[in-house]
């Protein structure tokens, strides 16, 4: 059975491939019966005879897996990688019961009550300072009277 393959050359980090027609089980590299175009994938160039091809796929050719990717995109769409958490000392969550909830609601009202109270305490203090201050600015009034007085 033939076959449409990529055959690689060029460089490690520099590959071109080749779009070949050879048997199945063929050597990447080995001997091809037909050659189609090349694909570049620096340059994502796409070159292919497209009527030796088609003539090639009506004699019973097929195309493999990476050139099918090349020719339908789409057809094989894109996986995201999820990234996997490190397993170790992480227990499920746990289920909460109708009492720890009841515990928790109460817990939250007794914080609710504290800021009140906090707050009650402020305004106290705020009104403290404000009577401390009025005082001040009274007992600077009369020492500028007895001031402008004695001269």
């Amino acid at each position: 059975m033939l076959k449409i393959k990529l055959k690689s050359n060029g460089k490690i980090h520099q590959r071109s491939f080749r779009i070949i027609i050879a048997p199945d089980r063929s050597k990447s590299n080995g001997k091809f019966v037909d050659d189609l175009g090349f694909y570049t994938p620096q340059t994502k160039t796409l070159q292919i005879d497209k009527k030796k091809m088609s003539q090639w796929l009506k004699n019973g050719a097929q195309l493999t897996e990476g050139v099918d990717k090349l020719l339908h995109p789409d057809k094989y769409p894109r996986v995201k990688k999820i990234k996997k958490v490190a397993e170790t000392n992480q227990k499920p969550p746990e289920v909460s019961k109708p009492e720890d909830i009841k515990k928790e609601e109460v817990k939250v009202e007794e914080k609710i009550e504290k800021v009140e109270e906090v707050k009650k305490d402020e305004e106290k203090t705020q009104e403290v300072i404000e009577e401390k201050v009025a005082e001040v600015k009274e007992v600077e009034e009369v020492k500028k009277v007895e001031a402008v007085e004695n001269k």
